[in-house]
């Protein structure tokens, strides 16, 4: 059989442009080395409950013609992520917003949160980042990188930030 595309991998950019070109009447050979498509967002049922095999995943966008393209095969639930870090017995806001800056050093405005980060920042003033560790700081300052960035990365990736 002849086709117009080959597409390696069934994951969410592989189906999706599978999908269009064969709306589109071109033939499409998919391969995928598992035995699922998907990719990672694959869910498997379980008694009538989706269980995600890789772990969970959010979907987002402030794109309707994406949105509505998403919600045109299965209808999506409105879901804010709102992710929290616990250090040392406290829990502080992620993404880090000026919330997350207010529980660290007591700052209330913008300027003064960019000023702490900026002194923080003067740690490796001049100093090319050598690993992960030093890069972190060199953009946000020792704080939020001991806070709210090196036990989550180590833990991820099973080394330390300098090591990385």
């Amino acid at each position: 059989m002849k086709y117009d595309y080959l597409i390696v991998g069934a994951g969410l950019f592989g189906a999706t442009c599978a999908y269009e070109l064969n709306k589109r009447g071109k033939k499409v050979l998919v391969l995928e080395r598992r035995n699922h498509i998907g990719g990672n967002i694959y869910t498997e049922n379980h008694d009538g409950v989706h269980v995600h095999k890789y772990g969970a995943h959010i979907f987002h966008t402030n794109d309707k013609r994406v949105w509505d393209f998403v919600n045109s095969f299965v209808e999506f639930n409105r879901f804010t992520n709102s992710p929290l870090a616990s250090y040392q017995g406290k829990l502080f806001n992620l993404p880090f917003n000026m919330n997350t800056f207010y529980q660290l050093w007591g700052v209330k405005t913008p300027a003064e949160a960019a000023k702490k980060i900026d002194e923080q920042r003067q740690e490796l003033a001049g100093k090319e980042p050598e690993n992960l560790e030093e890069q972190a700081i060199n953009l946000v300052g020792r704080d939020i990188y001991e806070i709210l960035i090196k036990g989550y990365t180590e833990k991820q990736w099973g080394r330390k930030a300098t090591e990385l």
